[in-house]
């Protein structure tokens, strides 16, 4: 996260509110004192200490509670499950390299199909159903790394709306903004 003070020095803006949305499930440099108002998202991140607020995003009934106190549930390492499909989603590297794309978000894919590669060692579909996310094209990569998921209702229209998990987690930044400016006035 870039400081205060640079954020003025490169945008020209002084921002109000500043939410690290990166979702690197660990606190890559956000600091509370990048704007007026900083919420986080999820894991990684402790409320009054890395930012002012936190919002959880774990599935589940917490899914977009905001935290004024302490932090998110911490970082299982297990993707959330979709139509009863977990980590089996979850695209990874086989090694490191660059990652080259053969398909793209949005395409219907089957059991085995490959899905791209990096630096020649193929990555394929271990389940059926919609590329939903995938690192961009040309990306070095270390081996392991996520690089996207495929959702197994294998709805393409899914790609182009906002997830139920968005949507929660969204409304709750709202939420998070709208209670710092009421209690300005």
């Amino acid at each position: 996260m870039v400081e205060a003070e640079t954020w003025t020095g490169i945008m020209g803006i002084a921002p109000d509110v500043v939410v690290d949305a990166v979702l690197a499930k660990r606190n890559t440099g956000t600091a509370i004192g990048d704007a007026p108002l900083v919420i986080a998202l999820g894991p990684g991140f402790e409320a009054g200490r890395d930012c002012h607020m936190v919002i959880e995003t774990d599935r589940g009934h917490e899914l977009g509670r905001i935290i004024t106190e302490g932090s998110a549930a911490p970082n299982t390492g297990v993707p959330g499950t979709i139509a009863g499909v977990s980590t089996e989603r979850v695209v990874r590297a086989p090694a490191g390299g660059v990652f080259n794309a053969r398909r793209a978000i949005g395409d219907v894919v089957e059991v085995g199909e490959i899905l791209g590669d990096v630096d020649g060692a193929e990555v394929a579909a271990a389940i059926a159903g919609v590329v939903r996310g995938l690192i961009r094209d040309g990306t070095t990569v270390d081996a392991g790394l996520k690089l996207g998921d495929i959702d197994p209702r294998a709805n393409p229209g899914h790609c182009a709306t906002i997830s139920d998990k968005a949507r929660a987690i969204a409304g709750s930044v709202l939420e998070a903004v709208m209670r710092s400016v009421n209690a300005l006035r």
